[in-house]
């Protein structure tokens, strides 16, 4: 239920690094700023900085502070710290009401950690998500984890995200089912109809992205080879866009670069990046986000790990959960782009991951705890409790 707007606006915080965060918050802060009730004050930390450029302007998306924490080939534990250390000053020198982040990147725990220690009350986006494997994905299952530690607010993206948090003795009061807010951007950015396609060709289009830490190395030069293997088919046209990290560059570069059927490109900016998936035929991938966009295009997707936090699509049919084995992969393609009951029983199995009204939801909600005499911040009773 909406809220009177209030004679202050309450000042809220969006911390983003990655691409995937840039994504998923852009609906969030275009619909703070189309109103009187909140006033949007972005920060990026440039995670990942070359992709962020691409598209925030793009996405309507206006950023107050860019920081620059970025340095090469930097541990973990050292982009923590800095990030941490960063984003608390950003939060005293602009004294938000609210910090929001979203998911479960390393800006994502810094930004809700530097929050808690300024005593500023945190908004979690895509709340909930759990594998069960505290190293699987790696660092982003602990990240998410403690971030459910601190949040006031939790905005669970399906019901079952939502049970994890009360699972947790999260308080019900403080858990909201909202759907994804990455469904909002993908019907937005897809009703701009201003994005390009990668694909060249009218072969059975397969989509893949791969980057996930816990899969560089062996696994990933494993992956490559059973792209080339379906490339070899010659009635298939693989697009990858290649992700900026080295450690999968070093891997991927030397096993696909030059094969017939493989096209290696650049990162896609978002828009052109919704085009290709809108004409794909096929998604092979060990990201996040496009297991829940794929299926609001009626997509297959092939997931390529061996958990994943996103169990909904895979109940629901739309995915599967295939691990990283070369052997079964190609096994697993092929039945896709050879066996049209079974592509059919796929690509209509539904979008679990919601309606595209997510980030209106979550506006809502804190509009209506901002306006209402409840305690939002720290209390004797623990962390951001209602108490």
């Amino acid at each position: 239920m909406s809220t009177p707007p209030s004679a202050t606006p309450v000042r809220a915080m969006l911390v983003l690094g990655t691409r995937p965060e840039a994504i998923k918050l852009a609906p969030v802060a275009r619909a703070m700023a189309a109103g009187p009730q909140f006033e949007p004050v972005v920060v990026t930390t440039g995670q990942h900085r070359e992709m962020l450029h691409q598209m925030l302007g793009m996405l309507c998306v206006d950023v107050r502070i860019a920081l620059e924490v970025m340095r090469s080939r930097q541990q973990l534990s050292d982009l923590t710290a800095r990030l941490v250390g960063e984003l608390g000053g950003a939060m005293r020198e602009q004294r938000p009401d609210l910090v929001v982040v979203q998911g479960d990147t390393t800006t994502a725990l810094a930004g809700a950690l530097a929050a808690f220690y300024e005593k500023i009350p945190v908004a979690h986006v895509e709340a909930g998500l759990r594998t069960g494997v505290i190293d699987n994905p790696f660092p982003e299952e602990l990240n998410r984890s403690l971030i459910g530690r601190i949040a006031r607010w939790h905005f669970a993206p399906t019901p079952a995200a939502a049970r994890h948090l009360t699972d947790e003795g999260v308080p019900e009061e403080q858990v909201f089912t909202t759907g994804n807010t990455v469904i909002d951007n993908l019907l937005w950015v897809l009703a701009e109809g201003t994005g390009t396609s990668a694909f060249r060709t009218a072969a059975k289009r397969i989509l893949v992205t791969l980057h996930r830490r816990e899969n560089q190395g062996e696994r990933m030069r494993g992956m490559g080879r059973a792209l080339t293997r379906l490339a070899r088919r010659g009635d298939v046209e693989i697009v990858l866009p290649l992700h900026k990290s080295p450690a999968v560059r070093d891997v991927l570069l030397p096993e696909l670069d030059g094969h017939q059927g493989i096209s290696l490109v650049e990162p896609l900016g978002y828009l052109d990046f919704a085009a290709t998936l809108a004409e794909c035929d096929l998604v092979l991938t060990d990201s996040g986000g496009i297991q829940e966009e794929a299926p609001s295009l009626s997509k297959p997707s092939l997931v390529l790990r061996t958990t994943t936090e996103r169990p909904e699509a895979v109940e629901a049919g739309s995915a599967r959960l295939v691990g990283t084995d070369p052997e079964t992969i190609v096994t697993w393609a092929e039945k896709l782009l050879d066996d049209p009951v079974e592509y059919r029983r796929m690509a209509g199995a539904g979008n679990p991951f919601g309606d595209g009204r997510a980030a209106r939801r979550i506006l809502d909600q804190l509009a209506e705890d901002f306006a209402a005499d409840v305690p939002v911040g720290l209390t004797a009773s623990g962390p951001y409790s209602t108490a």
